[in-house]
Formats: C-alpha cells, sequence, structure tokens
C-alpha cells in the first residue's frame, strides 16, 4: 500500500503502535493525542466521521485520527475475515453494474470530497465499483450543506440569504445559481420517489386555488389536502381558472391517493362544478358528495387548506414571485417539505405522511434520509 498524504502516513502510524485506538461501538472510537493533549473521540453522524481535534474542528480536513479508525476498521474487517474464513457479504439487493452478479463483497473504502464511499467486488467479473446510493455522487458540496440549503430555503430563507449563511457559519462559499440547482435537482429526484406513496386518506378532501405572483402578473395555485392527515395531495400552477384546470388537479389528487374521496369541498366556483362532475360523478355506489360555497362556520369549511396556503404566501413573499410558470418544482419541492418534513403542531409533531400511515423512519437529517430513499428506488 502506497501512501502519499502525510495525515494518511501519521493514521497509519497511530494504529501501528497499538493502544492508540480505543473501540467504543462501530460509531465510537477515541483515538489518543500524539501531542500529549489526551484522548479524541471520533465519531459517526449519519454518513460522515467527525473528530474532537483541531485539525478537523478548525480547518476542516481530514485529519490523521479519521485516518487512523479507516485503517483500525479495514484491519479490524481482515483479521475477522480470516479468523472465521467468511467475506463481508453485501446485502441481497446489491448487484454487480456490468454483469449483474449479486455475488458482490465489500472491498475497502474510496474517498471523495463528499466523504467516504464504499467500494465493491464483483466475484464473478472482478469489477470493482461504487453504488450511487447517497444520491451526492460526484458532488462538490458534502450532503450535510446541501441538505442544510434545502431546508434554509424551505423554512422560508431566499437564496442569497442561504449563501450568506453558509458562508458565515461554515466558511463555504457557493453561488445563488447553486442553491437553485440543488433545489430542483433534489426535488425531482425526491417527487419521483415521494409520488409513489400512497397515504391512507380520510373521506374528506379540500380543493382551494390561490393567486401567486408570476413575474409580477397573477396566476393561480391549486391545492387539495385530506382533511384528517392534511396530507397535500396536490398542487398545480395554472394561467387560469377554467374546467380544465380544475380537472387537471382532481387527477394529480386521485393518482396520488389512488382513490376518490367520500366528499370534496371547494368554494363556488363554478369550474369546481362542471369538473367535479367529469372527475368524480357516478351511477354506481359509493358516490362522492361534492360540498361547495361552506360557511367559515361549517365543520366541512376549507379552513385547513386555506391556513395551508397562508404558509406558501409567506414563502411567496420572500421570493417576491416566481420567474416563470415551469418553476413548478419550487411548488413540489414544498408540497414534499410540508408533508414528510415539517413537523405539524396540529398532528402531534407528525408529519402529514406519518399520520397517512406513511412511515419512513426519517430521522435526524430528515432531508438526507428521504434523498437516499429516493435514490434506492431508482
Amino acid at each position: 500500500m502506497t501512501l502519499e498524504n502525510p495525515r494518511e502516513i501519521r493514521g497509519l502510524a497511530i494504529v501501528s503502535m497499538g493502544s492508540q485506538i480505543k473501540r467504543i461501538d462501530a460509531n465510537t472510537y477515541r483515538v489518543k493525542s500524539q501531542n500529549g493533549n489526551g484522548w479524541y473521540l471520533v465519531k459517526k453522524n449519519g454518513l460522515e466521521w467527525t473528530c474532537e481535534c483541531p485539525d478537523f474542528v478548525y480547518r476542516h480536513i481530514v485529519c490523521k485520527h479519521l485516518y487512523a479508525v479507516e485503517f483500525s476498521q479495514t484491519l479490524r474487517r481482515k483479521i475477522t475475515s480470516e479468523n472465521l474464513g467468511i467475506e463481508e457479504v453485501c446485502k441481497p439487493e446489491t448487484i454487480c453494474k456490468k454483469c449483474g452478479s449479486s455475488k458482490i463483497i465489500k472491498q475497502g473504502l474510496r474517498k471523495n470530497k463528499s466523504g467516504n464511499v464504499q467500494r465493491f467486488l464483483c466475484k464473478e467479473c472482478g469489477c470493482k465499483f461504487v453504488l450511487k446510493e447517497s444520491g451526492f455522487h460526484k458532488m462538490k458540496n458534502k450532503p450535510k450543506i446541501v441538505t442544510l440549503a434545502l431546508d434554509l430555503y424551505f423554512k422560508g430563507i431566499s437564496y442569497r440569504k442561504v449563501v450568506d449563511h453558509l458562508k458565515q457559519f461554515y466558511e463555504i462559499e457557493v453561488s445563488h445559481v447553486a442553491i437553485i440547482k440543488w433545489v430542483k435537482k433534489y426535488t425531482q429526484l425526491m417527487k419521483k420517489y415521494t409520488d409513489s406513496l400512497i397515504p391512507q386518506t380520510s373521506g374528506i378532501w379540500h380543493t382551494d386555488e390561490m393567486a401567486i405572483n408570476i413575474k409580477g402578473k397573477y396566476d393561480w395555485l391549486w391545492n387539495v389536502m385530506d382533511h384528517e392527515t392534511r396530507f397535500l395531495l396536490a398542487s398545480q400552477i395554472s394561467k387560469r381558472r377554467e374546467v380544465k384546470d380544475a380537472r387537471k388537479v382532481f387527477q394529480q389528487a386521485k393518482q396520488i391517493a389512488n382513490g376518490k374521496p367520500q366528499i370534496m369541498v371547494t368554494d363556488g366556483l363554478p369550474a369546481y362544478i362542471k369538473a367535479f362532475k367529469k372527475e368524480f360523478f357516478t351511477l354506481r355506489n359509493p358516490r362522492t358528495k361534492h360540498i361547495a360555497k361552506p360557511r367559515f362556520t361549517d365543520k366541512s369549511n376549507n379552513n385547513r387548506v386555506e391556513r395551508m396556503q397562508g404558509s406558501i404566501r409567506e414563502r411567496e413573499k420572500v421570493m417576491r414571485s416566481l420567474k416563470n410558470r415551469e418553476e413548478n418544482h419550487i411548488i413540489d419541492g414544498y408540497r414534499i417539505y410540508y408533508n414528510f418534513i415539517r413537523p405539524h403542531q396540529a398532528l402531534n409533531g407528525r408529519t402529514p405522511a406519518e399520520e397517512a400511515g406513511i412511515n419512513l423512519n426519517l430521522k435526524g437529517n430528515k432531508w438526507l434520509e428521504l434523498i437516499k430513499k429516493s435514490t434506492n428506488v431508482l
């Protein structure tokens, strides 16, 4: 093994001395300081390893202690495999990208700017490869930074203020154009996955439309929300409020929910009445009932979806306006944020997705976990 990085060489020297590394568990180690400053805690947080030493904390570089832990893990795997006569086998769903064989074993790590990436070896054809399952393959910035930018943006921070935040607190310089590309890329990725998940909706849906500013002119944003779970089923932008526009958002809601509601609540817009007959009317039972022109005091009023639209209005004020009608990825991204990321006080801290029976077990960095799940199904 040829090492050129001085910190890698020092890390290997730490391992070779023995008793310099203490393994607490698979994700936590203590590495002795070579300058007599005690011990440094090396810990895995999500997909990344962190260290308490000054090099990692203040200079943001891969320190010798991280390399020492990596060498220690490699040595541990090798010894275990040799003693037991086994190889570290991968998950059954992992297949060779070249020949399609499932006889895959892990073979060390590959280091890049996004961190350590697991490398695999095919026992059939000898091909070595890495999986793009993290969703951040060949990304210049770390997943933590990308997902932080997404979270700040959908919490209501403008692109340029996100740029300022990253520079001020993380000493990372990116352009607002890069943030725009991240939002578009990962929204499209997550949308394909989240739209394939079927929520368990209640019998009542709410539909409402709101005017949004698109380059100085007002178009219309249509939203369909489930009553009990508050799951946002569909969002569509249109230039007018015609029957075909109402039908389009009804069709999207039916596709996401894989069914129809017992009751559809709307305001008195004539387009709703005609669109409802086209999309929901049937002579067979069970039939969907249409409630139009609800009063605010009615139990079936539209105030729940209107409160959600108030949140979108706050987002619109920060943006000042959408650049064009084709920026539907921003609306799609907010729908993902609303359904899967943001906890709701009215749901006792649960998300609408969890309330609708879609429990993805997203913990910690929910954006990162959702992106990983979205990548794995493609």
